[in-house]
């Protein structure tokens, strides 16, 4: 029997597995459902017991309100009361009480850094923090500290971490009709998936992901231009290229003005979630609850997803902006399905699938082509490099959690020349559930080293399939290395049950 390695796919705390099936949840009692708090946060009852005053809260007036009936919460600064929100929570009353009365903000991005609190919880808002009075240092006796110009160890670790050969820098030239923007990350792995680019009138925006941080330069740019815009590698020595196209052929003195944490480089974990807008330009039908969206990026902006990464959409639902996360995947796994072409950088698939008694999926479905929604940056902490080398790749996915696995296919048999064999399990209901069932049996009778098995837990008498859960008879004759000593990688997505008791066996 093959163990799982215990970095399966997605990771433990990846919002891929919120998407599949969620954090735990909890039942709810009737009538108080997303839609409900909606309702009831647009009623004009008071939600923060302050009456519609904000007031500065200081961190012993925060520890006061830790009760069940009396819960504040800080995120970020902003201090909630969200007792009233406790029966509509879908994670259930004991998780919002673990961060009562103090600040919840790392708990909130373990869980729930995905959902839109700002807008969620816009009535419950009982102010600020208040900021603690600066103490005053001793600069005599830091000076003391400094001995035959050798810095304390904090500092020199500080002074490396800005001004040493690893920290990344940028610069910028121009001919007559182009503006040049180079930015120097001192490492080999960056490639395109690394870079991402918006710009929006005079705002220009350029996050570069090193391991994991990333490096921001923001700036209001001292002239116009053009849309368009290119962005190349040089990836033998870290450089990334953008140019731009000056609208008019006059020479600038100056690139702009920094904005709002302009080249710095900040861990992805402490940077928020950016959108840009994003075009439906098709929306086909591929099972009986389940659409294929494709979603055409602005002009001004380059984003690639890294495969094993998602991203999260974001629409208004009835004046609250609800936020969900999906993981991108190739518009078909076929080369003859993909009609017409359309370039990978300029265009985002999804597969979604609809459920009619939701909120925001029947709201996507709903949209007319042409329509907008926003879309963040990629998350995730997939890596690429668990590729190299590898000779036996297992992939095991329930429902929509093959989205994941959508790239990983395409890349794995096109890209990896040590691979010998890649083994797909897909679990489902019935066989009208089957995504891109004709597709990946196309695809397996063409590359022979896919195999693929279907496994159903409601099927037709018919069916002369597996059939089941996932369990340990099942993966037993599954996951067997091709030789003895072949490395191996096996991915897991699906609902939380699923994905654990994948883990487990």
């Amino acid at each position: 029997m093959l163990n799982v390695p215990s970095q399966s796919f997605p990771a433990p705390r990846s919002q891929q597995r919120v998407a599949s099936g969620g954090r735990s949840k909890v039942p709810l009692k009737q009538g108080r459902s997303l839609m409900d708090w909606i309702r009831l946060t647009k009623s004009g009852k008071d939600l923060t017991g302050l009456k519609g005053r904000l007031i500065e809260v200081t961190e012993e007036e925060l520890k006061k309100h830790n009760k069940k009936d009396d819960c504040w919460i800080c995120i970020r600064g902003f201090v909630y009361n969200v007792s009233p929100y406790m029966e509509y929570h879908p994670g259930g009353e004991d998780e919002l009480m673990r961060a009562a009365g103090s600040d919840g903000t790392e708990l909130f991005d373990q869980v729930h850094r995905w959902v839109n609190y700002e807008s969620m919880l816009k009535e419950c808002l009982v102010g600020r923090m208040a900021i603690k009075p600066a103490v005053l240092k001793d600069y005599r006796e830091e000076e003391k500290k400094v001995l035959n110009g050798m810095l304390p160890k904090s500092q020199v670790t500080d002074t490396l971490a800005k001004e040493g050969p690893s920290y990344p820098s940028y610069d910028w030239f121009q001919t007559n009709s182009l503006v040049t923007i180079a930015i120097y990350t001192k490492q080999k792995d960056i490639n395109l998936d690394s870079i991402i680019v918006d710009h929006q009138d005079d705002s220009f925006r350029a996050e570069t992901i090193i391991k994991d941080c990333l490096y921001l330069i923001h700036i209001g740019l001292s002239h116009e231009v053009q849309e368009d815009f290119s962005v190349r590698v040089v990836e033998s020595v870290g450089k990334i290229e953008i140019v731009l196209k000056k609208k008019e052929n006059t020479s600038w003195d100056f690139l702009g003005h920094p904005l709002e944490n302009h080249n710095s480089l900040i861990p992805r974990k402490d940077t928020g979630l950016y959108y840009r807008k994003c075009q439906l330009i098709s929306k086909e039908n591929v099972t009986h609850d389940t659409r294929l969206f494709c979603l055409m990026l602005p002009p001004s902006t380059h984003l690639q997803v890294p495969i094993g990464q998602h991203v999260y959409l974001k629409l208004p639902i009835t004046g609250t902006e609800i936020v969900k996360p999906y993981t991108p995947v190739s518009g078909s796994l076929l080369s003859e399905f993909k009609e017409p072409v359309l370039p990978n950088n300029k265009y985002i698939y999804f597969l979604i699938k609809i459920y009619h008694t939701g909120l925001f999926t029947p709201e996507l479905d709903r949209l007319q082509i042409g329509d907008f929604v926003s879309v963040s940056s990629p998350e995730g902490n997939f890596k690429i490099s668990k590729f190299q080398e590898l000779e036996d790749l297992f992939l095991l996915a329930a429902g929509t959690g093959f989205t994941p696995m959508v790239k990983i296919l395409n890349y794995a048999l096109t890209d990896i020349p040590s691979l010998r064999k890649v083994k797909l399990m897909f679990f489902n209901k019935t066989e009208d559930d089957i995504i891109w069932r004709s597709q990946l049996e196309k695809l397996a009778f063409k590359d022979k080293r896919l195999d693929v098995e279907f496994v159903l837990s409601a099927p037709i008498s018919e069916w002369n399939g597996k059939q089941g859960h996932i369990s340990p008879a099942l993966l037993s004759e599954f996951l067997k290395r091709n030789l003895d000593k072949s490395k191996v990688l096996v991915c897991i997505c699906g609902p939380v049950p699923f994905t654990e008791q994948g883990v487990r066996t």
